[in-house]
Parts: C-alpha cells; sequence; structure tokens
C-alpha cells in the first residue's frame, strides 16, 4: 500500500525543495515508522535520484538523505548504500555520497553495515574510498568483521598491485590496527 501511495503522489520525482520538507514531516512523525515502511520510503524518494547523479548532489537533496539518515540509518543503509554498491560500473558521484554519509551521518553500527557490505561485493577501485572512508572514522571493527577485511585485502593484492589507493588503504589498516595485525 505505501509503494502505490508513494507512487500516486510521485514521490520519487517529486521536486528536492518539496523532498526536504517531506522528510522533515516524516522525522516528526510520532511513534517512528516501522522498519519496512522506511526501506520502502528510502527506495522511493532517493534510489532513483541517487542511482541517477552524475554530478555532487543539490544541497535539498543531501540535506533530505542526511535528516533521513540521521533518524533511519540502518533501513536507509541497507536499501539505498546496499543498491549503490551492487550497481554494476557504480558512479563517482554516489560513492562520493556514501563516503560523505560514512562521514558525517551515520552512527558506528552503520559503519560497520557499510564496511561489511563493500565486503560483500567484489573489491574494486571505485569502492576503496569507502572503505578508507570508513577506517577514517577509527571505529573499532568486531573481530570477524576485521578479519573478512584483512583476509580481501590480502585476496586482492594481484589487482591492485600498482593501485595508491590500495597502498593508502593497507597503510592505513597496519597504522589503525597494528595490534590486531600479526
Amino acid at each position: 500500500q505505501l509503494e502505490g501511495l508513494c507512487s500516486f503522489l510521485q514521490l520519487s520525482t517529486c521536486p528536492e525543495h518539496l523532498l526536504v520538507r517531506f522528510c522533515s514531516w516524516l522525522l516528526a512523525l510520532s511513534p517512528d515508522l516501522s522498519y519496512t515502511n522506511v526501506a520502502i520510503l528510502a527506495e522511493q524518494l532517493f534510489l532513483k535520484r541517487v542511482l541517477s547523479l552524475t554530478q555532487p548532489p543539490s544541497r535539498h537533496l543531501m540535506a533530505a538523505l542526511t535528516s533521513f539518515c540521521s533518524k533511519y540509518s540502518q533501513p536507509f543503509c541497507r536499501v539505498l548504500v546496499a543498491a549503490i554498491l551492487r550497481e554494476p560500473g557504480e558512479g563517482a558521484e554516489q560513492v562520493k555520497l556514501v563516503c560523505e554519509l560514512v562521514e558525517e551521518c551515520l552512527e558506528p553500527d552503520c559503519v560497520r553495515l557499510v564496511l561489511g557490505q563493500v565486503l560483500e561485493v567484489p573489491l574494486s577501485e571505485k569502492l576503496l574510498p569507502v572503505v578508507q572512508a570508513v577506517l577514517g572514522r577509527q571505529e573499532v571493527l568486531p573481530p570477524e568483521l576485521f578479519d573478512l577485511l584483512v583476509l580481501t585485502l590480502c585476496q586482492q593484492v594481484p589487482a591492485f598491485s600498482t593501485s595508491l589507493n590500495y597502498a593508502k588503504l593497507v597503510t592505513a589498516v597496519l597504522t589503525m590496527y597494528q595490534s590486531q595485525v600479526s
């Protein structure tokens, strides 16, 4: 029903300044929306807009994204960030957006969720900045996530043998987590 309502209201194509107002209204609702409803709204409000970015998001879109993400970051990450990471040939603007959200908006548990999502897809040069942004937050990683990160980086050595970003990433891991690396 919610998808039908979003379609009827044409929320996926509404002007971005109205999107900010709509998000403000959503965030003021009490009690909080259910996880399923938030996931549907995240998809309907933002997915098409974000996947079609060819330049940095407008200040209105960024305001709507950050406000929505600040309250509903788990479903937001599971829907929007996961789609960006799965999208073949992910664009530079989408990756920059994910990095900005990681650096400025997400709670520690969602930062770890994003890292887990990155490690579930084939690592590419375009995704290295997302891992770097996660590491820049200097969050404590659970042992299993840290082990997966190290294993992924080790397995990718041949593919990234000439990558400066990969070298920076490995250096960051060795510096930040030197007590965990043997």
